[in-house]
């Protein structure tokens, strides 16, 4: 105990968020920035600006985001420790945050799984780590619902999706994903996990592809939803 408060001494642990020194009981983010976190809500209303984008798009159950995404704001902030600086420990204490809140959804109650929206072999080596993955293991966490991150997989490298127009980001991903290992997902509820939803191009392409696996059904949930 004592090692441990003489190394927060010269290294104390801070909020991701706000840059703070976080106290004993905080974990990743203060209790103010937990308690400022834009959440959305959607999740408590089949009718909602993210299932809206998918309306004649893809047949899915259920579409949500947990928290609303500002340029500058702290879930950028938090998005970007995750994504660019390797902070592994900021996607899942979102996970569970998030997990949480659709345990309490009647239309995330009965999720038999989660599927995490796969990178590229070639970015995964780049970047180390998938952030999907890291954001789907805090949700599974919290839900009690086992993560799969063998079902689906991405056959070819598209680059990054940022600044592209809608009709270039969904023609950047039509086609390169694959589905593996799927016999006993037959009939189940899966739930597709990704990091930010703008256009939802990546999110449709993997709903299409999970589509072929017999009477599945499909939601869908990213952490952050970039506003038009």
């Amino acid at each position: 105990m004592w090692l441990s408060d003489f190394v927060n001494l010269f290294f104390p642990n801070v909020c991701n968020a706000c840059g703070n020194v976080l106290s004993k009981d905080e974990q990743v983010i203060c209790l103010l920035c937990n308690y400022k976190l834009p959440k959305t809500n959607f999740h408590k209303y089949e009718e909602n600006p993210v299932s809206r984008i998918f309306w004649g798009r893809v047949n899915i159950h259920a579409a949500t985001s947990f928290l609303f995404f500002n340029k500058g704001g702290n879930v950028q902030k938090l998005i970007h420790q995750l994504k660019y600086k390797g902070n592994k420990a900021v996607g899942e204490h979102l996970g569970e945050l998030f997990g949480n809140s659709l345990m309490n959804s009647e239309l995330f109650g009965d999720i038999d799984a989660i599927v995490p929206v796969p990178l590229h072999k070639k970015k995964l080596k780049t970047r180390g780590f998938n952030q999907s993955d890291i954001i789907a293991t805090g949700i599974g966490r919290s839900m009690k619902i086992p993560v799969l991150f063998n079902v689906l997989t991405r056959t070819k490298h598209t680059g990054t999706q940022t600044n592209k127009a809608r009709y270039n980001r969904w023609k950047n991903v039509d086609g390169k994903f694959m589905l593996i290992n799927t016999e006993k997902l037959n009939g189940k509820h899966l739930l597709l996990i990704d990091d930010v939803l703008t256009t939802g191009a990546t999110l449709e392409a993997c709903a299409q592809t999970l589509m072929l696996i017999k009477r599945v059904k499909i939601s869908m949930a990213t952490v952050a939803y970039a506003q038009g």
